[in-house]
């Protein structure tokens, strides 16, 4: 099982293809095509409790008892299907394309104290379970409480309704029925039956009836997209006429300034960003550490606006772990975009020690992805659940970081720092850094970065109630478009906050604008995380202390990664700005 997982599923169905093709074998779920007859596999998953939707089981943790076939055809299990606790059980149950079955029985439990109790807690804590059928989802729920009389019940017969266009199945609903109460020492049988059914269904729509169209496209959705368009029109016209303005005006004054002699300009009272024309370009505070989060923040932007057009393109919501999957396979492949950015900047700052910059700036995001993975896959073992990553899937993991991504940004790295790792600032800088006059508190670094990150949040927000959801509760997130324009928006408004914050930090005559752009961006992670606090205590039911540690120590890893992200737009945006005035301005 476990070296399976190292197989990935694209190589698989590429090769799957060809034999389908070349050798004019049967189909299967590889490619959705059956013949008359042929055999259809039901995979048990998962079961859980309903509210904590991270917290499953195998199927058979709980005294559930498979059919009496024991063999299948085929089988297969993706990396990213691993890493996300898809643990696909054959049910034992035959199954046959376009071949109806009558109610049958297929095993039978004996209730003893132990089961019993197994049955009555999951009934209790309304669990439910998963299956699939040629990739379908279907859910199911254990059993019902009679809260009056005290009694717990379990359904026993499975109904299965598929729809069938062609060769291919389009629609599989499941009914539950013939509920048993719950006794000790009470002998249940299980049965299933199987109705087959043509449908109108195309195959390519398939999936449309797993979709919620109403909570997507609600008109609270419309109007914050509307909200934030408005919102980025509002601050770019802003940015616009006030930036404009102010610096026509400096540009003025500081022209006056020119024709002044020497003696003059001495004793005059100038003051601005001109001021700090010496000291702008001085290389950021721990520039290794800067400069590999800013080759991560352009590694993980480039990262997700491919996802998201892949998604929008090839529908991956609707393939068990395609998303993830694709996420890792890009974020590897376009690895050199890391080792360049962060290599370049680190050598225009002067940075030598260019291998251990290229090693952080290599590892940073999947250090900080693979220790809280490998924190709460501690609890998920003590909880024995599905959420645990098998120690094959850990090991091809560090395999990716180790054997793709380490070269592909040493790749990277040399190119940066051979092609653009020469400084070429428009200002001479200082050999003696200029003292940093006091300021009015709210000029300061630390309340500009704190309030450079509500504007783009707001942006935002509502956003990420149906992107929570999605990923929190039983919604399919597949409005990808709506999510491109809103990481689009999102770069806009945060460019032009920090190029304001960065204009009144150095007309303040503070330099330091390097880490304060990018505090002051990367601050709108920091609310999204004070949100996941709104969200988890008045928007879920969530409980117990796997639930608890799952949600907090993933939402701060989508926190982190959002901040980077943010940051190093807005210091792009900010470095582009301060390229842009020192540039136009004579320095004498």
């Amino acid at each position: 099982m476990a070296l399976k997982r190292f197989k990935m599923n694209h190589f698989k169905v590429f090769f799957l293809f060809l034999a389908i093709h070349l050798c004019f074998v049967n189909g299967d779920e590889h490619t959705h095509v059956y013949k008359d007859n042929e055999e259809v596999v039901l995979w048990m998953n998962t079961v859980g409790p309903y509210h904590n939707r991270q917290e499953t089981y195998t199927y058979f943790s709980l005294p559930f008892c498979a059919g009496i076939k024991d063999s299948i055809g085929h089988y297969h299990e993706t990396l990213g299907e691993a890493l996300q606790g898809v643990e696909l059980v054959y049910s034992g149950l035959d199954m046959h394309f376009k071949e109806d079955v009558s109610k049958i029985p297929f095993c039978q439990v004996n209730l003893n104290d132990e089961k019993l109790k197994a049955f009555v807690y999951a009934v209790r804590n309304h669990y439910w379970y998963q299956m699939y059928i040629d990739d379908l989802p279907i859910w199911g729920i254990v059993g019902e409480v009679d809260e009056n009389n005290n009694k717990y019940y379990i359904w026993t017969h499975k109904k299965f309704d598929i729809g069938y266009n062609e060769h291919h199945i389009v629609d599989v609903n499941l009914t539950s029925e013939a509920k048993v109460e719950l006794k000790v020492n009470t002998n249940i049988e299980f049965t299933y039956e199987i109705n087959w059914k043509p449908s109108p269904i195309i195959y390519k729509d398939r999936f449309n009836k797993y979709l919620d169209p109403k909570f997507f496209q609600h008109r609270i959705h419309w109007f914050s997209i509307f909200n934030s368009f408005m919102m980025v029109i509002f601050l770019v016209g802003l940015v616009s006429m006030i930036l404009l303005r102010t610096v026509r005006k400096d540009y003025a004054r500081y022209s006056q300034d020119e024709e002044v002699d020497a003696m003059d300009k001495d004793l005059g009272d100038e003051y601005g960003w001109k001021q700090v024309h010496g000291d702008v370009f001085r290389p950021a505070s721990y520039p290794m550490f800067f400069s590999a989060i800013i080759g991560c923040g352009h590694h993980i932007t480039l990262v997700t606006l491919v996802v998201i057009t892949f998604t929008i393109i090839g529908d991956l919501y609707t393939e068990r772990g395609s998303l993830l999957g694709t996420s890792i396979f890009v974020y590897a492949v376009t690895s050199p975009v890391n080792g360049y950015f962060g290599g370049s900047l680190y050598a225009k700052m002067g940075g030598r020690i260019w291998i251990r910059q290229m090693l952080l700036s290599a590892f940073l995001l999947p250090s900080l992805v693979c220790g809280m993975a490998f924190l709460i896959n501690f609890i998920a073992i003590y909880y024995h659940a599905t959420r645990a990553i098998p120690f094959g899937s850990m090991v091809a993991v560090a395999c990716i970081c180790i054997f793709v991504i380490l070269p592909l940004t040493l790749v990277g790295t040399l190119l940066g720092r051979n092609l653009s790792g020469q400084p070429d600032y428009p200002c001479r800088v200082n050999a003696v850094p200029r003292p940093i006059p006091e300021k009015k508190w709210f000029m300061e670094p630390l309340i500009i970065t704190m309030l450079g990150g509500i504007l783009p949040f707001g942006s935002i927000f509502i956003e990420m109630y149906f992107i929570f959801t999605s990923f929190w509760a039983y919604k399919i997130y597949y409005v990808y478009g709506f999510m491109l324009l809103v990481v689009l928006i999102l770069m806009v408004v945060t460019v032009c906050v920090t190029i304001v914050c960065t204009y009144f930090l150095l007309n303040a005559e503070d330099y330091r604008w390097q880490w304060t752009s990018f505090a002051a961006a990367a601050s709108t992670a920091f609310y999204v995380y004070l949100y996941s606090f709104y969200y988890f205590m008045f928007k879920t039911k969530m409980y117990g202390l796997f639930q608890t540690a799952f949600y907090f120590g993933y939402m701060a890893l989508f926190s982190i990664a959002l901040g980077i992200m943010c940051g190093t737009v807005g210091y792009i945006g900010a470095h582009a700005f301060v390229r842009k005035i020192y540039t136009t301005v004579k320095i004498d």
